[in-house]
């Protein structure tokens, strides 16, 4: 009698209604960020409202044809887990300077493609980087991740950034509403409706929210039923040097962004990253970035908030983010259907969202749990990776006289904290260790850095 081999959860395929369920959810978690990206650089060029309905469903079609690459794969494209794709905030400063310059849409399209080539270019230069990424890298950068993304699920919670009736007390008191179907749901029904219990809280938040004037559909009439982005709409790419440089540092931030988000899956969804499948997902990061450049929308990378979903719910399965690429794709096609989906009000979003932001934050604590912090300095790394990371969060003007390209880097918390988590690794854990360091002290606080506890932690964990 022949066996057959069990099928890892994150490659099973859940029946069609459970697909549509959470798939949906993954969607409504991701939505208000992906639409951000063009209303804020299309806003800052003066784009007629036409215009910006156009990026938007372009944006829409082609997030959820990076999502397909990502989950589903071909050949060495695709990290083959649940990871959900949207346009890079990073990107959204330098495109913004591009665009209001003088070189426009056109310009900014150039220099999209361009890092998109060089993200392809240079993953499999990440991929061997792999082994820098210990747990006590990743685990910091899974906190600092989570950390990054709360005050955004505030900012929703308050009404959104820039709305009239910011931070008044019945958005924050729909937003707790929401915040508590989500917990009670997760604590009392069933199992498979704990598992969309971001759903049913958004659905339940919306219903709330339609009797009290939260909601404005006067969108939904003015929408196409049928849209469908060509290439090179706004006119030809051009490639101007400024532009270029400044995306492909973008390019940099990015990879480092998505290299954090992967790992974190991957502890998440118990399939360690490996060198190849990092390189496999960068490389479709950078495919789907030169599709943007072409569809007319931006830079593509993974999004963290679907990263805290995979968490929450339990939910393994890649083919459950794909099925929410295949509904983006069809948002795109269907304007009509994201208007829809648009008038979900910021408050709903948010308290959905702390719930899912907190458990990223979370996770990284658990990662954190694997690494020996006695006797080394381990808790400084920590210490001081977390502290560079929340400081552009809650200071986000601390790096404003400092260069363009410095801002890129450092005013993501993501990224500045990522990097300064391997830097200090390296400097406390590979280095030679200094006379001594033996005698170090039980809290981790004193004493040189021994690398044998990092990779004695990271073995447990493999």
């Amino acid at each position: 009698m022949t066996t057959t081999a069990p099928v890892h959860p994150v490659d099973e395929v859940p029946p069609a209604r459970q697909l549509a369920a959470f798939g949906l959810q993954h969607v409504l978690a991701m939505y208000a960020g992906a639409l951000a990206v063009p209303l804020i650089v299309g806003g800052a060029m003066k784009l007629s409202p036409a215009d910006l309905a156009y990026l938007i469903t372009a944006d829409l079609l082609v997030c959820g044809i990076a999502t397909l690459i990502q989950c589903i794969g071909f050949w060495r494209f695709g990290v083959r887990l649940p990871i959900m794709q949207g346009c890079t905030f990073a990107a959204v400063s330098p495109m913004v300077l591009i665009g209001t310059t003088g070189g426009g849409l056109p310009a900014i399209y150039g220099s999209v493609i361009v890092a998109g080539l060089a993200i392809v270019l240079l993953a499999p230069v990440f991929g061997r980087l792999l082994r820098f990424f210990p747990p006590l890298v990743t685990g910091t950068v899974i906190l600092i991740i989570g950390l990054s993304l709360l005050p955004v699920a505030g900012n929703w919670a308050a009404g959104g950034v820039g709305s009239p009736g910011f931070g008044e007390p019945k958005n924050l008191a729909l937003a707790a509403f929401v915040l508590a179907v989500v917990l009670g749901v997760q604590r009392f029904a069933p199992v498979f409706l704990s598992r969309i219990a971001v759903l049913i809280g958004i659905v339940v938040g919306l219903a709330v929210a339609v009797p009290f004037g939260f909601t404005d559909f006067g969108g939904v009439g003015d929408a196409d039923w049928v849209g469908i982005s060509t290439p090179f709409h706004f006119g030809a790419p051009t490639f101007e040097f400024s532009a270029i440089l400044s995306m492909l540092v973008v390019a940099l931030v990015t990879m480092t962004e998505t290299t954090g988000d992967f790992i974190a899956v991957g502890e998440m969804t118990d399939r360690k990253i490996s060198p190849r499948s990092l390189s496999d997902g960068l490389r479709a990061d950078g495919l789907s970035t030169v599709l943007g450049g072409v569809f007319n929308t931006f830079p593509y990378t993974a999004y963290a908030q679907n990263v805290g979903l995979v968490g929450m719910t339990r939910v393994r399965s890649r083919w459950v983010v794909a099925t929410a690429g295949g509904i983006l794709v069809l948002l795109g096609l269907l304007p009509k259907l994201g208007a829809v989906v648009a008038a979900i009000p910021a408050p709903v979003l948010g308290g959905a969202g702390l719930v899912m932001f907190g458990t990223v934050a979370a996770s990284g604590l658990r990662t954190l749990t694997q690494v020996d912090f006695k006797g080394n300095n381990n808790l400084t790394v920590v210490a001081v990776s977390v502290a560079m990371g929340v400081l552009p969060v809650g200071v986000p003007t601390v790096y404003a006289k400092f260069p363009d390209w410095f801002q890129t880097v450092m005013n993501s918390g993501i990224s500045a904290g990522c990097l300064t988590a391997i830097v200090l690794n390296l400097l406390f854990n590979h280095l030679p260790a200094k006379a001594g360091s033996g005698t170090a002290e039980a809290d981790g606080l004193a004493g040189g850095g021994v690398e044998k506890a990092v990779e004695e932690s990271r073995e447990e964990a493999v």
